[in-house]
């Protein structure tokens, strides 16, 4: 399925990304795992985090990109996939996740919003 999103190099953007189950609180009690994959990922693929929250159940974002990228989506899924290969595997996981081998930790989508100027930001 594709996608239409805003594609700005150089862009910043406002995230908010969920956890498929939103009662858990693994985001903050694993707030260790979740500094480490994301220092990891901003070393392999820069960016700046202008801002971030972290909530038990789900995170909001505003990344700024290098002045010649545009690829957000690979950097959330390789945070998604990195946090997720750390965690114990004691959550239930239903056929059409196991299909796509997906843990069933984050939600498939996020929700993203590309700043466009100082009053937006």
């Amino acid at each position: 399925m594709l996608y239409r999103r805003a594609d700005v190099a150089g862009g910043t953007y406002f995230f908010t990304v969920n956890l498929a189950d939103r009662k858990a609180d693994l985001l903050t009690r694993h707030i260790d795992i979740l500094r480490e994959v994301m220092q990891e990922v901003k070393k392999a693929r820069p960016f700046v985090i202008e801002a971030m929250v972290v909530l038990p159940e789900h995170l909001h974002a505003i990344w700024r990109l290098p002045h010649d990228d545009v690829d957000y989506p690979m950097r959330w899924s390789l945070i998604k996939a990195g946090f997720s290969r750390r965690l114990p595997k004691t959550e239930t996981i239903r056929a059409s996740r196991l299909a796509k081998r997906e843990r069933g930790i984050w939600q498939r989508r996020y929700w993203e919003h590309c700043i466009r100027d100082e009053n937006d930001f």
